[in-house]
């Protein structure tokens, strides 16, 4: 087939999201196919401890998917329209510093001082707002001055990261505003609020995935870019907007961290990319773009944790998580390459 015949075949392909959307189709085989494992893990955690079935240890497993969930909502959105985006563990940890250095007064008892700017019930709106233009300067980055995708948030996550060190002095920020601090740690009908809060992020991007025309857009992105365009897809703007979404969600799961463990980390965030990637790869989204599901991250995100916990449990030192990151996703790299017949260059 000629380039110019593919080119047709794609656009009209690509013009079938402009469409009215089909039902989704949850029972697709690849978006379940980690619950088994899922199921496995459950049964080996309770065969090392028993304790990994109380509710304690459970509900501990959910506090901590939420929030690296989010990341991993992002990234799957930003992978399925064929980015990457590695400055999101970064953006965790330096919008809620940015946000207490914004709201801090300048002097008195704390251990931290900002320059006390804003009053102190903006602080969410502060650290959110700090995400959405991390994301959105990430997207000029990438779609107007052309820089390479990974260079450039490679670049941002080190920078990002030094900056949160330089305005944290170093040090853990112990005092923060209880509204800054509520979401991550409440509790809604005996479960973290964190947890229903995530639960409900998932189902709108999944619905928005599903019905939306801009989030079935994003698959033709990924799958072909020239082609969306040329179905009358706005391209940039999308994959701008997806970016911008993306650093917003990762400053929100830094607002549940700091609520969670009551204090923001000066090394908050570090290595998450780590636990992001690993989760979305072996959740099914394709590292090449247009392929993949929420509700396959999401089980991605909690096979993981189920993993850590019961290796935690069985008394596998945590110096031991790293390598288990980097064996799951290589070993998740490998049965997607053989199961969906790619060619890799």
């Amino acid at each position: 087939m000629s380039d110019t015949s593919q080119l047709t075949a794609d656009v009209a392909a690509v013009d079938n999201t402009r469409r009215p959307a089909p039902r989704i189709q949850l029972t697709r085989y690849r978006d379940l196919s980690l619950l088994p494992v899922i199921l496995l893990l459950g049964v080996i955690g309770f065969i090392v401890s028993p304790t990994f079935l109380t509710s304690d240890n459970l509900l501990g497993v959910l506090q901590q998917c939420s929030e690296l969930s989010l990341l991993v909502l992002g990234e799957a959105m930003i992978l399925i329209s064929g980015r990457m985006d590695l400055s999101l563990e970064s953006t965790i940890g330096v919008a809620p510093v940015v946000a207490m250095w914004l709201v801090m007064p300048s002097s008195g008892p704390a251990t931290y001082h900002g320059i006390g700017l804003m009053p102190g019930w903006t602080s969410i709106p502060l650290c959110l707002l700090v995400g959405v233009v991390i994301g959105a300067f990430n997207g000029f980055l990438i779609l107007k001055l052309r820089v390479n995708g990974f260079i450039a948030t490679l670049g941002m996550l080190t920078m990002l990261r030094g900056l949160q060190d330089g305005i944290s002095q170093g040090k853990s920020i112990v005092e923060v505003p209880a509204s800054f601090s509520y979401l991550g740690g409440a509790s809604w009908l005996g479960a973290p609020a964190a947890v229903w809060i995530c639960l409900v992020l998932f189902v709108l991007g999944g619905l928005a995935l599903g019905y939306l025309r801009h989030g079935r857009a994003l698959y033709a992105i990924g799958g072909n870019k020239e082609a969306a365009r040329a179905a009358g897809i706005r391209v940039d703007l999308i994959t701008w907007i997806v970016l911008a979404v993306a650093g917003l969600l990762a400053a929100f799961a830094g607002v549940l961290y700091v609520g969670h463990y009551g204090a923001i980390s000066s090394t908050q965030g570090n290595g998450w990319i780590f636990q992001v990637f690993a989760a979305t790869v072996i959740g099914g989204v394709s590292l090449n773009g247009g392929k993949g599901t929420l509700f396959g991250a999401l089980t991605g995100v909690i096979a993981l944790q189920l993993v850590v916990n019961v290796t935690t449990l069985g008394g596998v030192p945590p110096l031991w998580d790293k390598f288990l990151y980097g064996a799951i996703i290589i070993v998740a790299l490998i049965i997607s390459r053989f199961a969906s017949g790619e060619k890799q260059d």
